[in-house]
Order: C-alpha cells, then sequence, then structure tokens
C-alpha cells in the first residue's frame, strides 16, 4: 500500500505539525490518567470535577470556531498554531504551582483555550500543503502521530507512578519537557494560506455560526451526521468503567486504553491512504459500523467476565482503534474536500465546536442512562443510534469529487 505513495506527500509541514501534535499529546495524556486522582488529592469532589471539565471542554468547543474564523479572515494559520500549542504547554506546571480551585479552574481553561485558538489553524495548514486526492494520506498520518504521542504519555506516567507510587506532582513538571519541545518545532513552521478578507469584518465570539448559513450543502450534509453522531458518542471513560466492571484491574485498564490509542495510531496513516485510493466516505463507513459492532458487543459481556472474556473486551478495544483511525483524520480530510480553502478554518472549527457541545450531551446522556437502567442498555441505545448515522451517510451524505492536482508546497 504504501508503495504506491506520491513522493512529497508527506511535506516539511506536515512532518513539523505532526511532531508537534506527537508532543503536545504525550504530554497531556501524560496526565489524563492522574489527573482525577491529583484533583482529589487537593480536596476537589467529584461534582467539582465534573464543573471543572465541563468548562474547560465548552471553552475549547466555543473557541474552535471563533478562533477558525480569524485565522481565515487574516490568511495565517501558523500565529494560531503557535500560540495554542504554547498555552497547553504552559498550563502543565500551572497546574502543579497551587491547589487553589480558582487557579486549577484557570489553568485547565488555558489548556483547553489553546487546544481552541489552534485546532482550525492547524487542521486548515494541513488542507494549505495537501490536494483533494492526498488529504486522506496527509490528515491520516498526522491523526497517526498524535495518537502515538496519547499512547507514549500514560505509559511515561505508569512508569513513574511504578517507582514513584502517589507522587503526582513531578509528572505536571515532567509534562511540560514535550510541550516545550512543541513549542520550539512550532517555530519552524511556514503560512501557506490565502491573503486576507479585507472585505469581511471579523464579527463577534459566536459569528462563526453564521457559517452554517453560507456553507455548501455537500458540507451540511456531512456536518449533520458527524454531529448527530456526536450526540451519543460519549467519553471513553465508560468504556473503561465497563473494563473495570467486568473484572480488568486499574492496570488493566490502563493498559487497555494505551492499547486502543496504539491501534489507532498505527492504523491512521494506513486507513489514510487507502482511503485516497477507494474513497473517504467507504472508510468513514467502515469506521461506524465498527463502533456500532464494538457497542454493541460491550452491551453484551458477562458481569463476571472469565479470561476468554477479558481476551474478548481486549478484541473489542482493537476494533474500536481501528474506529478511531478509520473516522477521526478521514472526517476531517472529508470537511476540507467540500469547502473554500480559504474557508477551511471556519469549517474545521465550526464542526469541531459543535462536536465538542455534542459530547458533553453525549457524556451527560451516556451518564444518565447508565444510572437509570445500566451500563448494558447505555450501549446498546449507543450502538442503534449509530446504525441510524450509519443510514444517514449511506444513503444521504454524497462522497467527496476528488480531483488530482499538484501537491502545493
Amino acid at each position: 500500500m504504501m508503495s504506491g505513495l506520491k513522493k512529497g506527500v508527506l511535506t516539511r509541514t506536515v512532518w513539523a505539525l505532526s511532531l508537534i501534535s506527537l508532543f503536545t499529546d504525550t504530554a497531556s495524556e501524560m496526565l489524563y490518567p492522574v489527573m482525577p486522582l491529583y484533583l482529589r488529592s487537593i480536596g476537589f469532589t467529584v461534582v467539582l470535577i465534573g464543573v471543572l471539565e465541563g468548562v474547560a471542554e465548552a471553552t475549547a468547543g466555543l473557541s474552535k470556531g471563533y478562533f477558525g474564523k480569524r485565522s481565515d479572515l487574516m490568511g495565517k494559520r501558523a500565529p494560531f498554531v503557535q500560540l495554542g500549542y504554547g498555552l497547553s504547554a504552559i498550563s502543565k506546571p500551572m497546574l502543579a504551582l497551587f491547589a487553589a480551585p480558582l487557579w486549577v479552574f484557570f489553568s485547565r481553561t488555558v489548556d483547553r483555550l489553546g487546544k481552541g485558538i489552534r485546532t482550525g489553524a492547524r487542521d486548515a495548514m494541513l488542507n494549505d500543503v495537501s490536494t483533494p486526492a492526498t488529504k486522506g494520506t496527509v490528515f491520516g498520518f498526522h491523526r497517526g502521530m498524535d495518537t502515538l504521542g496519547a499512547a507514549i504519555g500514560p505509559a511515561l506516567a505508569l512508569v513513574f507512578l511504578y517507582f514513584h507510587p502517589g507522587d503526582y506532582l513531578p509528572l505536571f513538571f515532567i509534562a511540560f519537557i514535550p510541550g516545550v519541545i512543541a513549542i520550539a518545532l512550532s517555530f519552524t513552521l511556514r503560512d501557506n494560506a490565502h491573503a486576507p478578507k479585507k472585505s469581511v469584518q471579523p464579527g463577534g465570539f459566536f459569528s462563526f455560526l453564521g457559517y452554517w448559513k453560507q456553507a455548501p450543502k455537500a458540507y451540511r450534509q456531512l456536518v449533520i451526521g458527524l454531529l448527530f453522531f456526536a450526540l451519543f458518542n460519549s467519553s471513553d471513560m465508560f468504556l473503561l468503567l465497563q473494563a473495570k466492571q467486568v473484572g480488568l484491574s486499574d492496570t488493566a485498564a490502563i493498559g487497555a486504553y494505551i492499547f486502543y490509542n496504539l491501534v489507532y495510531a498505527l492504523a491512521a496513516f494506513p486507513l489514510g491512504v487507502l482511503a485516497d485510493r477507494i474513497g473517504l466516505k467507504r472508510i468513514f463507513i467502515f469506521g461506524l459500523a465498527l463502533f456500532a459492532a464494538v457497542y454493541f458487543g460491550m452491551a453484551n459481556l458477562p458481569k463476571e467476565a472469565g479470561s476468554n472474556d477479558l481476551y474478548l473486551y481486549g478484541f473489542f478495544f482493537l476494533l474500536y482503534g481501528l474506529y478511531a483511525a478509520a473516522t477521526e483524520g478521514i472526517s476531517k480530510a472529508w470537511i476540507t474536500n467540500v469547502v473554500k480553502r480559504e474557508d477551511s478554518a471556519t469549517a474545521i472549527g465550526f464542526q469541531a465546536g459543535m462536536q465538542s457541545l455534542c459530547a458533553l450531551v453525549a457524556s451527560s446522556l451516556t451518564g444518565v442512562l447508565w444510572y437509570t437502567f445500566g451500563g448494558p442498555v447505555a450501549f446498546t441505545a449507543t450502538a442503534i443510534a449509530t446504525l441510524i448515522v450509519l443510514a444517514w451517510f449511506i444513503f444521504a451524505v454524497p462522497a467527496p469529487v476528488v480531483e488530482a492536482v499538484e501537491a502545493k508546497g
């Protein structure tokens, strides 16, 4: 499959952005398994942790659309990428400096604001240096590198905590190191965007919502499906919770999460290459089918799992990694193939922002279903909703039209 990869598809910009994402995700995911434990150790209740994450994710979600539009209006990508990754890097040691709740809220919000600032501009920059015929490859490679960091980070945290059990504070300073590397790499980026839109006024914070009315029909059809899916695609924490309930230890559950990220990282690039050959829509639909299969399977795991059932759970995590590899980068590549290049950051920011807000609803809905009816009902409901989304993509969303053109810079 790789032998047919054209020279120049993975440009210097693609490599730089991919390495930046790898180091940033290494830093972020190093703290992911220990964040709830650290917050509890400094006096945060479960409710306060939930409020903290809700505020942080809402900040990231809404700012993705606003800063995506700003990037398009200014015709610049690199400054947004640099500032966004810079804020995320400095937020790591900030969390450890003071234990006051307001400071923790501020530090966590700075981290998510950084994500909001960079997301649209970064993905638009990938779009700027690729062609319609190579976007699956480019976005797949980037997502693979990004997710490799998501596997390395928790592994490093596990090794550190093995030798220093319960000593969470140093991890926040250690996580600053890959963050600094990411900042340094961001200054190697060069813009290849478009001229600023001088005739268009920036508007207010929510002005990016107006893009929906002027967006192409193909974009609206695609995003309707993506957002409906996001309304039922709850946090991965529920999968880990199910793992605990069927008998996995804490270490095994975190190990399963690392395994999922490794599968995702290794599969994203080849599936992106395959998507450029057989079509983005086909690979994306394949990913949704895997997701439905995983949730139906998880809903039917026995309450007391034996050794064979635990292997089955590992198989489900393998499929879940393949699902992510077949959908995350592919959806972004698909979006950029149905909108104008000068609107790509706005289009991606709008979708990513709305998806973040839908994810909050999804996790809340799943939590209510789980609490009221149990985990199997919650997982079954998600799987059935996914089948509806699958039908929407098969029958209502046209495949993007791809024309082979020469790659840019």
